[in-house]
C-alpha cells in the first residue's frame, strides 16, 4: 500500500526538467528529511497522516485516469520524498495503460524501481536546508536509475552559500542536464502549512540568480522558476 497525500490535475508540471508539461500529481506523504524552507509540510509531518490515504496501485491509477478523461498522461510522483513509498506495481501498471512517470526525490534513498521511471529528478539540498548531503546515497539513486531512465539534476539555491555548493556539485556530475531554482522565501511552517510566498520577494531571487550565473559566466545550468508558484501562489491542487 502507498500513503498518498493527495492526487490532483490535470496541471503543469511548474519546474525541473518537464516545466510546462500537462501532468497528473500523485504526492505521497512521509519524508525522512525536514528542510528548513519546506513548501509542503502537509505532505511531510506526521501529524498530518490523518489526511494521507493508504492505496494500492490500481486505485491511485482509477483516480489518474478519472483526472485525466482516460487518456494517458504524464504522471509526477511527488512528496514528501515518493522514494519512501513502494510504487513498483503502480509503475508497471501504469506503463501498460500508456502513462509516463517522472519522479523527484533528494536523493536519500535507491529503489530497485529507479529503472522504471521515465524521468527522475535527483534534488538533494543545499546548505539552507540544514539537511545533510550523502554522497554515497547519491551515487546508489544514479546507479539504480540505469542507462534507460532520463535522469536530471535540480538545485534549489537561498543564499551565496547555496550557489558556490551547487557549483562544486554540478561539477562532479558533468553528465547530469542541470536545474537551478530559486528558493521559496516563505516556508511553510506547521500552524501555516500552505502559507503564500511573497512574489515579489522570489523574483528578486530569480533576478539576483540569473545575474549571478551570468556574471560568473556559467553556462551550463538552465535557470527556471518555480511556475506553479508565479500562476497560484502556494495553492494546492493546482
Amino acid at each position: 500500500m502507498i500513503a498518498v497525500s493527495e492526487i490532483f490535475g490535470p496541471t503543469i508540471q511548474g519546474e525541473g526538467a518537464l516545466i510546462g508539461l500537462p501532468t497528473v500529481f500523485v504526492r505521497t506523504g512521509g519524508c525522512d528529511f525536514r528542510c528548513s524552507w519546506c513548501d509542503t509540510l502537509y505532505a511531510v509531518e506526521p501529524r498530518f497522516k490523518k489526511d494521507w490515504q493508504s492505496m494500492d496501485a490500481e486505485a491511485i491509477l482509477t483516480e489518474v485516469n478519472q483526472l485525466s478523461g482516460g487518456e494517458p498522461i504524464l504522471v509526477t510522483l511527488s512528496g514528501g520524498n515518493p522514494a519512501l513509498q513502494p510504487l513498483e506495481e503502480l509503475l508497471q501498471l501504469g506503463h501498460r495503460q500508456g502513462h509516463r512517470f517522472a519522479m523527484e526525490t533528494q536523493g536519500s534513498k535507491a529503489q530497485t524501481w529507479f529503472n522504471q521511471l521515465d524521468h527522475l529528478t535527483l534534488s538533494p539540498k543545499p546548505p539552507s536546508s540544514d539537511m545533510p548531503f550523502r554522497r554515497e546515497r547519491f551515487e546508489s539513486c544514479l546507479a539504480a536509475a540505469g542507462a534507460d531512465t532520463n535522469v536530471s539534476l535540480k538545485l534549489v539555491i537561498a543564499d551565496e552559500v547555496d550557489y558556490q555548493w551547487a557549483k562544486a556539485l554540478a561539477a562532479d556530475y558533468p553528465h547530469l542536464p542541470l536545474y537551478l531554482q530559486p528558493c521559496n522565501t516563505a516556508p511553510a511552517t506547521p500552524e501555516q502549512p500552505e502559507r503564500e510566498t511573497d512574489l515579489d520577494a522570489l523574483n528578486t531571487q530569480l533576478r539576483w540568480l540569473v545575474e549571478r550565473v551570468t556574471t560568473d559566466h556559467w553556462y551550463r545550468p538552465r535557470v527556471l522558476p518555480q511556475l506553479h508558484v508565479l500562476i497560484w501562489n502556494n495553492e494546492r491542487g493546482v
